[in-house]
């Protein structure tokens, strides 16, 4: 199970009432994300173009995950007609449920994309249950 939170929905949802910005959201999402389950693992990936791998954070508290990152501003004298993409520093939280283990997640990065593999854990996983049956003399010893 993964929950995400966003501290920052309801002040989006009450500016839009107020101001009446058109759209679902008054801001995009500094780290857009796609998440879903693969087997025995969730996968979770980051669009992060532009950011420094070494200016990635992970930590993992509890059941909280959070990733911060960093775009660094432009270098030099620019005049932008256009300035969309999010700079200085931003982090996101998912909220993973019981059934994930959070001692064994995988993170890599390539071409932009933060990729996060978060296993099932084993006791969240399906089981056969092994149905016990008397033996052939136990049977006999009841019947008599």
């Amino acid at each position: 199970m993964l929950m995400r939170t966003d501290p920052f929905r309801e002040f989006d949802r009450l500016s839009q009432q107020v101001v009446g910005t058109p759209g679902t959201l008054a801001r995009p999402s500094a780290m857009p994300m796609d998440a879903w389950r693969e087997g025995h693992e969730f996968v979770v990936e980051f669009d992060l173009p532009g950011v420094d791998p070494d200016s990635i954070d992970l930590d993992v508290e509890r059941n909280v995950l959070t990733v911060k990152a960093e775009r660094k501003p432009a270098q030099g004298d620019r005049e932008f007609v256009a300035a969309e993409r999010p700079r200085g520093v931003f982090s996101r939280q998912l909220i993973l449920g019981d059934t994930l283990d959070t001692e064994r997640v995988k993170a890599a990065y390539d071409g932009g994309v933060l990729t996060l593999r978060i296993p099932v854990a084993e006791k969240a996983k399906p089981r056969k249950i092994r149905i016990d049956q008397p033996a052939q003399q136990d049977r006999k010893l009841v019947d008599a």
